[in-house]
């Protein structure tokens, strides 16, 4: 059930069942106060946006009250009726209905007019604002947005392709400790055992992950990255020791991509252990970890990779859409891989694409989608098209670029989006534009295509004419156009390599040999995602 809050004129509810005018979040101005005594979330938020057409109605997400009795109430409105308006704040007209807020202008506003919006609400929310208790008992507050939750507990537009800057201001008692996104500005004791806490990003960024954290914690300093950015940990105080270790690793892999991919963009990384529904959420400069990540092993070093390569993609350079999910997980996913490439050598990618490609493998089989995906069920996305697929997109780029170009590709494809939005096409265009070659197939065939190649593969000697003749046959519905690498194996130590083009549904290669083959290994150096069986003929 929504609640309809105001009774308002035809007018007013004549445009909002009809189109809204855009509008472009700048800045988000958060007010927001808790309690130990219930879950009630008391909230003001100063909103400074640019209307995108004409008109006299401004549309925001935020939840309404259910059936649970959990939701927001708004309490009322201000929408000056000009940008030097401030001292003309007047109370709106509003209505909340199907978890949107329309609010009302006095006076009709132009298309490029910036507007100061306040809303005052209250609630218990249902979802996006995590109130429980952690593992040894203690009350805990952690936000956690991602896809679109945020508005379950502030007004916003919730969506990737919406950034703006913004700030909390936390009211809390005083026995809690306040993480969020950005720089602390401001720590004060005030009257009633209650503390005051401010936090500021200046960086826009989606609401996905804008977040506060509100608890008991033991926090160190873990070192600083380039000299300038600090590193902290947060954990709660009866996991200090273990917790210090354990999140002591965030320096090292944050200065290995602030090395790979180019400078980090925030102004500190607080790695955070929480109690939220992931294992790990990427919120910008505020890394929220689950709660059982701490268990004095450093157990989770790939887990911190992944969530640190989201500070630039995800966070900094972010998918226009969910649809494009793929630009944020399977790039955490595959950079992972590369820097335990790095620190542990080719045979730990090798093992961890092999995973990841049985995994998608058996996926693809059930799911009968592309990892380009439009689907409305954003938590569905959580799913190995968007990680392990999307970063066996990446590796199978990487052998077709090479190494250099590859590494050059992802560097400057980080560059041109920071601080924006970026979809599939967007990253194929950058990739085409460093390599001058068209890779459309290559895009079209491995993210827009419901399938993965199924090869058959028979090989036959023929002694005489010192060749051996192979066969690849795609048994897939829709043909790939794909390289194939084959090892030949000869048992005499001079054991040959050969790269084959496979295109059409059956073709026969034949290929000059030393000697006869007494064994053919098919993507030897595990380069192409595809279910391969392969068979001596007599």
């Amino acid at each position: 059930m929504k609640v309809f809050l105001t009774t308002l004129p035809a007018l007013l509810l004549s445009l909002y069942l009809t189109a809204q005018p855009a509008t472009d979040i700048l800045h988000y101005n958060f007010s927001i106060e808790l309690n130990d005594q219930n879950d009630t979330v008391s909230g003001t938020v100063r909103i400074t946006l640019i209307t995108k057409n004409a008109g006299r109605s401004v549309t925001l997400d935020l939840q309404g009250i259910g059936k649970t009795g959990k939701g927001m109430k708004v309490l009322k409105t201000e929408l000056p009726f000009s940008e030097n308006g401030n001292d003309n704040m007047a109370s709106g007209k509003f209505i909340h209905q199907q978890n949107k807020l329309t609010i009302e202008s006095r006076q009709p506003f132009n298309a490029g007019d910036t507007l100061l919006l306040y809303i005052h609400y209250k609630g218990i929310p249902e979802d996006g604002f995590i109130i429980s208790r952690n593992m040894y008992g203690r009350r805990t507050f952690f936000a956690d947005n991602w896809p679109n939750r945020a508005h379950h507990w502030i007004p916003c537009k919730d969506e990737p392709g919406d950034k703006a800057s913004f700030e909390f201001i936390v009211t809390a008692p005083g026995h809690y400790q306040v993480i969020s996104n950005g720089i602390q500005v401001e720590e004060t004791n005030l009257s009633d055992n209650k503390k005051r806490t401010h936090w500021r990003e200046d960086i826009p960024l989606p609401t996905k992950v804008m977040v506060i954290g509100v608890a008991e914690f033991a926090v160190q300093h873990a070192g600083f990255v380039n000299n300038c950015i600090p590193v902290s940990t947060w954990v709660f105080p009866e996991n200090a020791e273990n917790g210090f270790y354990d999140y002591r690793i965030g320096p090292g892999i944050l200065s290995f991509f602030d090395q790979y991919i180019g400078p980090y963009p925030y102004r500190k990384l607080a790695n955070v252990q929480s109690k939220t529904i992931y294992g790990g959420m990427e919120n910008a400069g505020a890394i929220f970890y689950y709660e059982n990540s701490v268990n004095g092993q450093q157990a989770e070093e790939g887990l911190f990779a992944h969530e640190i390569v989201h500070q630039w993609f995800g966070d900094m350079a972010t998918e226009k859409s969910f649809a494009h999910l793929w630009l944020s997980e399977g790039f955490a996913t595959y950079l992972t891989h590369i820097y335990l490439e790095a620190k542990y050598g080719s045979d730990s990618l090798a093992k961890r694409m092999q995973d990841d490609r049985l995994s998608v493998l058996s996926f693809v089989k059930d799911s009968k989608r592309s990892v380009v995906d439009s689907t409305a069920n954003y938590m569905s996305l959580l799913n190995p098209n968007s990680y392990q697929k999307g970063s066996w997109v990446l590796h199978m780029l990487r052998r077709e670029l090479g190494d250099s170009l590859f590494h050059a590709t992802v560097r400057a494809y980080y560059a041109q989006y920071k601080g924006s939005n970026a979809d599939t096409r967007d990253f194929q265009s950058v990739a085409e534009r460093l390599s001058g070659k068209s890779l459309e197939t290559f895009f079209n065939q491995w993210l827009y295509r419901k399938e993965n190649p199924s090869l058959h593969i028979s090989w036959i000697n023929n002694p005489k004419e010192k060749t051996v003749s192979i066969t690849v046959e795609q048994t897939q519905a829709t043909l790939f156009e794909i390289p194939v690498e084959l090892l030949l194996i000869n048992g005499l130590r001079n054991n040959e390599s050969k790269t084959i083009r496979v295109s059409k549904r059956k073709e026969t290669f034949i290929v000059p040999v030393s000697s006869p083959l007494l064994q053919l290994d098919a993507d030897y150096k595990t380069s192409l995602l595809a279910e391969i069986t392969v068979k001596a003929e007599k």
